[in-house]
């Protein structure tokens, strides 16, 4: 038997379910007030693919109450839809029920008539699917509240935009203006002015967008929340933007590397560590940003460097969950601003771990740390579970961060190098999951079944692409994610 995540969320008992089911009721006549016939519920697999089930909304009810069925062994498909097999996923056998998460409940501007909720995944008897990461995530918040402690988090979205319909022509970009140049939007203003709206009209702050540096390329950042909140916005804004760039007549990718020759899409995480209760003169008692105010490097806090510590020590292990693709692989190169380097430094684009103070008067609110090596195959549910349980880890142990690196590090010499303790990053996915498997953090706070599939899923996308060549491992995943 596998240990289930009680402590992450109860399980479903009667009561629970006919409270779930009278409130998605309501909702249901609420959303059909608004023209919306059905709602997708959507989890995210161990591949980095958003999945989904969906219901008529005269049956949210229903499936609020008792699930919508769904099979286990999405947790072992890989990029391709193939599947593999592990210890605790695979295989035509078993029964999940999705639940949605009314919290979350979202009608979608940019698919009118349709709705969008997460889904919780649990087994029959009511209990969290094992390998459920959204509940992983919502253990490991708990965890750090459990010590006074909190985190925000964002995710920055990077896409490319192609003519076409994402098929196997490849990618053309549709826009053709230099890196972060106003042409492109001058180019596409009708694209990003639907973007932005169904964005706002779906609930999303949108922080800045912009042009990137790739041909055809974009990024936009939201407002930071809580952990869960942060990953369901990041599947909320990939699929919005999905749909509106189909509306358009073109085609979206986030995958890390749409070209084997350009720059890839990058996923960066933006936490900060906030304590919980503590005195804060302008508002009362509530929460305070740890990233400053403090006598540690750039004004951190001591538990703010330890988190920020514990998360640098076990990069190479959370490449394997932030990482996630061979395709990875081909992005995380030096001088491409991703983060190739297991070092950190303040506003170093270069570094792993880039630190963000803000402005002065904005670094109660603002100060940040945010991972540069991470892109838009991983799970997101996943990626910060892990992130955090490497931060809570480090807070544990008191950890202590190296000198910060205030340069690009592969201009310095291997000597230099070694001595100042900076290592490259893992340059495959192979040596990534090596990491995994070995780190005891990520395997007590994860649990044995998500190591497992974890491994399983990235050795059977190893074995995949085996003697693939660069340019045939950016096509195989050019539109899968």
């Amino acid at each position: 038997m596998v240990a289930v995540l009680d402590d992450a969320w109860p399980p479903l008992d009667r009561a629970a379910r006919d409270r779930l089911g009278r409130r998605a009721a309501a909702a249901a006549r609420a959303l059909g007030d608004q023209d919306v016939v059905a709602v997708a519920l959507t989890w995210v697999d161990t591949s980095g693919i958003t999945r989904t089930k969906a219901v008529p909304t005269a049956r949210l009810g229903h499936a609020a109450e008792w699930g919508v069925g769904m099979s286990p062994v999405f947790d072992a498909f890989l990029l391709d839809d193939s599947i593999t097999t592990g210890r605790y996923a695979g295989g035509p056998v078993g029964d999940l029920r999705l639940h949605p998460d009314l919290d979350r409940l979202t009608p979608l501007a940019a698919l009118p008539g349709w709705a969008w909720a997460p889904a919780d995944r649990y087994a029959q008897d009511g209990t969290v699917h094992p390998l459920d990461a959204r509940a992983l995530l919502r253990r490991e918040t708990a965890r750090l509240a459990a010590g006074g402690w909190s985190v925000r988090a964002a995710f920055e979205i990077e896409w490319v935009v192609s003519e076409g319909d994402g098929d196997d022509d490849g990618f053309v970009p549709a826009c053709h203006g230099p890196a972060y140049g106003m042409t492109r939007i001058s180019e596409l203003p009708d694209y990003l002015r639907d973007v932005l709206t169904s964005l706002a009209a779906t609930g999303v702050t949108v922080v800045q967008i912009h042009p990137e540096y790739s041909a055809g390329q974009y990024e936009l950042s939201v407002a930071p929340e809580d952990p869960v909140g942060a990953a369901d916005t990041a599947v909320l804004v990939r699929e919005t933007i999905r749909a509106v760039t189909l509306r358009h007549g073109l085609a979206a990718s986030f995958s890390p590397k749409v070209e084997a020759d350009a720059v890839g899409n990058g996923q960066h995480v933006h936490l900060s560590l906030w304590r919980d209760g503590a005195p804060e003169p302008a508002d009362g008692a509530g929460p305070v940003n740890a990233m400053t105010g403090g006598d540690g490097p750039f004004g951190m806090t001591a538990a703010a460097e330890s988190f920020a510590a514990g998360i640098l020590e076990r990069l190479p292990a959370l490449l394997a969950v932030g990482a996630p693709s061979v395709a990875s692989y081909l992005r995380l190169i030096p001088s491409h601003w991703a983060g190739a380097y297991a070092c950190w430094g303040l506003e170093n684009r270069e570094a792993a771990l880039r630190f963000v103070t803000g402005p002065d008067d904005e670094r109660t609110q603002a100060a940040n740390l945010e991972i540069k090596c991470f892109d838009a195959a991983a799970n997101p549910y996943l990626a910060l579970a892990a992130l955090l349980a490497a931060g809570r880890a480090g807070i544990g142990a008191e950890a202590v961060l190296p000198a910060p690196v205030d340069v690009d590090p592969a201009s310095l010499e291997p000597a230099d190098l070694a001595g100042r303790g900076i290592v490259r990053l893992p340059t495959s996915l192979g040596a990534a999951v090596r990491a995994f498997e070995a780190d005891p953090v990520l395997r007590d706070a994860l649990g044995e079944a998500v190591i497992d599939t974890v491994a399983a899923v990235r050795r059977g996308e190893i074995d995949l692409l085996d003697g693939a060549s660069p340019e045939e491992i950016a096509a195989a995943t050019r539109w899968r994610h």
